[in-house]
């Protein structure tokens, strides 16, 4: 998997928990300070132990300065794609052009249906997704008296505003090959999470993305590629791949960076010291990171 020699990017996930929300300002706020690039929260509205997403999106943002926020990813199912573009278009502007916009087709169908969601098949999924973002990208373009008419969503001459304040990245949570395939027709990242999308799987997960852009015209390095990765950060012998000290995250991102393609890393700590593990993700992680893909660049252009 080529690396496309995108600019590199870090951030950290804060998990919506309504009873850790001091927890959740303080990682976004500590992200800020220490010139992270991007905090990313998790979308599930069924889960009765966290805050609404986007809530706290607007509560983070207005908390923060630099940093960029997204959802980690948008719940499709349970929200009209009208009202996202209108919610991310706002937020934007709030933020003075620091949102992004993580969206996901839908999981835990049972849960989202006992919400008053629909129940879809995985074909209707991905039609859903694509006509969504049709919706959104027309409704962020300030398309006047907007109409459309799928087979899931209905826009009838709805006027659009406010405009955002930069051009919104759509990044799809996506894992099946033809909504790997949509991403690369359409979107302008893709945003898998470690935990689903394994290292082994993903040069043939990228492949696809890369062909299905390459076959519309596009340019695969103009596709973000985002990666969620969940471990610990801690000084003890290596157990997993994402389990150890700060030069061993160093090493294994540097090579999902080279060898996977990916630009982008979130960064979602595992254990009861999330704060700890941002500041050595930052502090030490991160240069390491950095320093070491731009030698291995280097090396390549000479």
């Amino acid at each position: 998997m080529p690396d496309h020699g995108r600019e590199l990017a870090f951030g950290v996930a804060v998990t919506p928990l309504a009873d850790e929300v001091a927890l959740a300002r303080a990682l976004a706020t500590r992200a800020d300070a220490l010139r992270l690039d991007l905090v990313g929260i998790q979308d599930h509205p069924y889960q009765r132990r966290f805050v609404e997403t986007w809530s706290l999106m607007a509560d983070l943002l207005a908390r923060t300065e630099r940093v960029g926020v997204f959802p980690d990813v948008a719940n499709l199912p349970l929200r009209l794609p009208a009202m996202i573009a209108k919610q991310a278009a706002s937020l934007d502007v709030l933020s003075s052009g620091r949102f992004e916009l993580g969206l996901g087709g839908g999981a835990f169908w049972e849960a989202i249906q006992a919400m008053g969601g629909p129940q879809r098949s995985a074909r209707e999924t991905l039609e859903a997704l694509a006509e969504a973002i049709q919706i959104i990208r027309r409704f962020w373009a300030g398309e006047r008296g907007l109409r459309y008419d799928g087979a899931h969503y209905q826009v009838a001459g709805v006027q659009p505003g406010p405009s955002p304040a930069h051009e919104i990245g759509i990044w799809l949570g996506v894992l099946k090959p033809r909504a790997l395939e949509l991403t690369g027709r359409v979107a302008d990242g893709w945003v898998p999470s470690s935990s689903y999308a394994p290292p082994p799987l993903i040069p043939e997960m990228q492949r696809r993305i890369d062909d299905a852009a390459e076959q519309s015209g596009r340019r695969p390095s103009d596709i973000r590629r985002i990666y969620n990765v969940m471990g610990t950060i801690v000084d003890r012998p290596t157990r997993a791949l994402l389990d150890g000290g700060a030069n061993h995250w160093a090493d294994v991102l540097t090579e999902f960076a080279l060898d996977l393609g990916f630009d982008t890393f979130i960064f979602w700590p595992a254990g009861d010291d999330e704060l700890p593990q941002l500041e050595r993700f930052a502090q030490e992680v991160v240069p390491a990171v950095r320093e070491r893909v731009g030698a291995a660049r280097a090396r390549l252009e000479r």
